[in-house]
């Protein structure tokens, strides 16, 4: 029976794959490619499936899942006295399980990404980051099965290009296959100082101040849930692929009236895709169909239960025109999008 691609995305639709692979080492991940590749079939490398929308007739090659495991320190025993850890992790694990590890064991800098689905391989594609921290600040180096070179690669942080919700491997779709990422986690009870407003108002610091690793945790998956951010099956707003659009940065003239604005290092100003969504006129739970905004937040766009790809490209195309037509700022989808247009 053909695979389901919709049972394999948080969105949970997608149509079927012509061929699934799940791979388990690093060996059959890039067997599974390869193969794929001589055979001249399209190929799909799959993680947790958190960050993609993909069409109603899915994926016509090889659909390959990156289900490797394994973590690797440079220290023995967690030595206390070290000062800090470089953890290497596959890229098969479950993010948020690396995260609730670090809090454990006092490694700091992750603490504030807390609930973000998805696995680890796929957040240095993205830069993945959420209340002021990115992967970017901790990622010693990523290590890759380059498609184009046919071998293995490893990249330092620097030679990465991170950017806000960017990297090299965006900018190259496709061309490298994440094996394994490796952080650099200084060591300590306190978790890094705290760069967003709101989290803070929530720990009851100043922002800038440093809280315990888990009270930093905790106060992340409680904001989150309350935006439908962590994954739940009996909550339709969790049926989404988190913040469909990304912030746009604009001319620092060009943010409307009223909107947040963060000044970036090139004179440009970072604003609230949220708040133009909302002002524009699309509040949360907007639609009216199987495809709508969420009720917590209207940065995500979720599935009822019955909607469909193209239900929820309808939806995604409403928010966005809608937004361009009332303040002239174009947003971008963040969710990579298989086999359909936006």
């Amino acid at each position: 029976m053909a695979e389901l691609l919709a049972d394999h995305t948080t969105l949970r639709v997608g149509g079927a794959a012509g061929s699934y692979v799940r791979a388990t080492t690093e060996d059959e991940l890039t067997e599974a490619v390869t193969a794929a590749e001589m055979a001249g079939e399209p190929v799909l490398v799959l993680g947790g499936g958190s960050n993609l929308l993909v069409a109603d007739e899915g994926f016509p090659g090889t659909v390959v899942e990156v289900a490797t495991t394994g973590l690797e320190l440079d220290v023995e025993d967690d030595d206390p006295t070290c000062g800090g850890v470089l953890a290497t992790v596959a890229a098969g694990e479950t993010w948020d399980d690396l995260v609730a590890l670090a809090v454990e064991r006092g490694w700091v800098g992750v603490e504030a990404l807390s609930g973000i689905p998805g696995s680890v391989g796929a957040t240095p594609i993205q830069n993945v980051g959420a209340y002021g921290q990115e992967v970017a600040q901790t990622i010693a180096s990523v290590r890759v099965w380059d498609r184009r070179l046919r071998g293995v690669r490893t990249f330092a942080a620097a030679d990465c290009g991170f950017g806000y919700r960017y990297s090299r491997f965006k900018a190259d779709p496709g061309r490298h296959v994440v094996l394994s990422v490796t952080f650099q986690l200084r060591q300590g009870s306190l978790g890094a100082p705290v760069a967003y407003a709101e989290l803070a108002r929530t720990l009851g610091v100043e922002v800038g101040a440093r809280a315990p690793l888990a009270d930093v945790r905790a106060a992340v998956l409680g904001l989150r849930r309350g935006k439908g951010m962590v994954l739940d099956p009996a909550d339709h707003d969790t049926w989404s692929a988190g913040s469909f659009f990304t912030n746009p940065v604009v001319a620092a003239g060009a943010v409307p009236e009223g909107a947040p604005a963060w000044p970036q290092p090139d004179g440009s100003v970072k604003t609230s895709a949220a708040w133009l969504i909302d002002h524009a006129g699309f509040a949360k739970g907007y639609g009216e169909g199987p495809a709508r905004l969420s009720t917590k937040h209207p940065l995500a766009l979720t599935n009822r239960g019955s909607a469909s790809a193209d239900d929820l490209l309808a939806l995604a195309r409403e928010v966005r025109d809608g937004v361009e037509a009332r303040f002239g700022i174009r947003l971008v989808n963040e969710p990579v999008l298989v086999g359909c247009v936006l």
